[in-house]
């Protein structure tokens, strides 16, 4: 899946791109459907909806923005795709007013338990728009990630700040309206009826590492990518991850 992509933009995805193209492939096998119904909710302007539709799948974008939503049709109808990308304006509390209850083979819920009013019941919702055996894809800001972040660049109290406020916020200025412990998004998932697949550190290194050494430094993107991908799934970095990421299985789910 790192045709879509730009090399820059892949460092921040490639891990998640990776985590759902191994999903998508076992859910084709074990349907027998090689078209999949996923729902993206809050995806925005198709960053992963258009490129799963053009891996052939039906996908529908559910976000309250009609600026990013116009810029999906936009880009599925570059993309050749507007066939199958369709987007509704709509949020994760009144879900069901625009996607449907039990309707889906996958569902993305990125970036969203963020800015939920209420992240437990954001993600019940998703889980109830899946298909029995469905699998939910779950990334969200990690508390870690900007704690280092902020103590890197000098700012300690806020870093502190971050570390002992209920959201994870290092301030007034934080524009994070929430984050996220890998231990407090896998309770999410457990606590609605999921079991959890998988759990990846989404981001470990590469918004530490100067972009200019990326972007000159001869085979540094591909090498920085492979770190990535393999300081992924090791549960020491996850604590220190800017993103996490969370793979859910509803019970019985099979080749996931």
């Amino acid at each position: 899946m790192s045709d879509p992509m730009r090399p820059r933009a892949a460092l921040r995805t490639a891990v998640v791109w990776e985590v759902l193209q191994d999903a998508l492939e076992r859910r084709v096998e074990a349907t027998g459907r090689q078209a999949l119904d996923v729902l993206d909710a809050g995806g925005g302007s198709g960053n992963f909806a258009v490129p799963l539709a053009r891996l052939g799948h039906r996908v529908t974008v559910v976000d309250p923005s009609p600026n990013a939503l116009f810029a999906l049709e936009r880009r599925a109808a570059e993309a050749e795709v507007a066939d199958r990308v369709q987007g509704v304006q709509g949020d994760a509390r009144g879900l069901f007013d625009v996607a449907e209850r039990g309707g889906y083979d996958i569902v993305l819920c990125h970036g969203v338990l963020e800015y939920v009013d209420d992240p437990a019941e954001g993600v019940r919702n998703a889980v109830a728009a899946l298909r029995p055996e469905g699998v939910l894809s779950l990334l969200a800001a990690g508390l870690g990630g900007a704690v280092l972040s902020r103590a890197l660049a000098g700012h300690f109290t806020e870093a502190q700040q971050a570390l002992a406020d209920p959201n994870g916020r290092w301030g007034a200025g934080d524009p994070m309206p929430r984050r996220f412990t890998a231990g407090q998004l896998t309770s999410l998932v457990e606590d609605a009826g999921l079991r959890v697949g998988a759990v990846h550190g989404v981001r470990v290194f590469a918004d530490l590492v100067p972009g200019a050494l990326v972007d000159t430094e001869p085979g540094a993107l591909d090498a920085l990518l492979k770190l990535e991908a393999a300081a992924a799934e090791v549960a020491a970095f996850h604590s220190v991850a800017t993103q996490l990421h969370v793979l859910g299985e509803t019970p019985g789910t099979t080749g996931v």
